[in-house]
């Protein structure tokens, strides 16, 4: 081995170790950004998939509790159908929901009352002053809420700037945004979900659904809903020649005199003949 050839041999220079370092920043620097903007990026995507499926979610719910909507007009007090428009929108029916509806296990009966309601989202929850929640609400018919659900309702739809509910007149064949009608339910309800795209409130980045659903049900006048009586109405049939006896037919009614079982005119409504 010759010495001085070992004797020649360079280390690398300051120079040359201060650009390496500088070379290594910048690529740590270019990953670390590229990793940023696909976390921001994988974050928005999640938000917007979430939005997307509360919202299907709550238009889907409010499909199923519409198409099995109530009614009856001796019990209108019970079954009455309330639609309010504005700041805090409201809608308000009875029906009886299939097993698969939200909550149904919470509920002995099927047959309840549903609000749906656009309201601030309490404070446990962090939520902004500004953004309000689409929140459903349910009680049996004919029993007050249960304080577990008044103080925590099913939440629908987060951030929500809008929801309209829209009833059909037939009477002015044109949508209403109330429903005065107390001797009839709408036949058509149109709704129109719109909330914003981001947790911002960025008006410029919305989401916005508008469904028409056909109510299937009519209210049960108040005629059908008393009970049938079996037989003829009362009144005298005819009248026989003499004696003391009575005829009656099935409702009770004096279907006139006979002597010894014989008379001239039949009972009233051919009910049978008690002697």
């Amino acid at each position: 081995m010759n010495p001085k050839k070992n004797l020649q041999r360079r280390a690398f220079t300051l120079i040359e170790i201060m650009v390496a370092i500088a070379i290594f920043a910048i690529l740590v620097a270019a990953v670390y950004s590229t990793w940023l903007v696909i976390l921001k990026s994988s974050q928005v995507a999640q938000e917007a998939a979430a939005q997307v499926q509360r919202r299907r979610i709550a238009v889907r719910t409010l499909e199923d509790s519409l198409t099995c909507l109530q009614s009856f007009q001796a019990s209108m007090q019970y079954y009455g159908f309330y639609v309010t428009n504005g700041d805090a929108p409201t809608l308000s029916f009875v029906a009886r929901l299939p097993d698969i509806f939200p909550r149904n296990g919470r509920f002995d009966s099927n047959l309840r009352r549903l609000t749906f309601a656009v309201e601030p989202p309490p404070a446990n929850l962090g939520g902004e002053s500004s953004e309000k929640d689409l929140v459903l609400r349910q009680n049996e018919i004919l029993k007050d809420m249960d304080p577990d659900e008044q103080a925590d309702p099913l939440v629908l739809a987060r951030n929500v700037k809008s929801f309209v509910v829209e009833c059909w007149d037939t009477n002015a064949m044109d949508w209403a945004t109330e429903w005065d009608d107390t001797n009839s339910i709408p036949t058509l309800v149109r709704v129109t979900l719109v909330m914003n795209g981001n947790s911002t409130g960025n008006s410029a980045s919305t989401l916005a659904i508008t469904r028409e659903i056909a109510t299937p049900s009519e209210m049960l006048p108040t005629p059908l809903e008393q009970p049938r009586i079996a037989g003829g109405g009362g009144g005298g049939g005819g009248k026989g020649t003499g004696g003391n006896g009575q005829i009656r037919n099935r409702s009770g009614g004096p279907s006139g005199a006979n002597n010894g079982g014989n008379h001239t005119g039949p009972p009233n409504g051919g009910g049978f003949q008690q002697f």
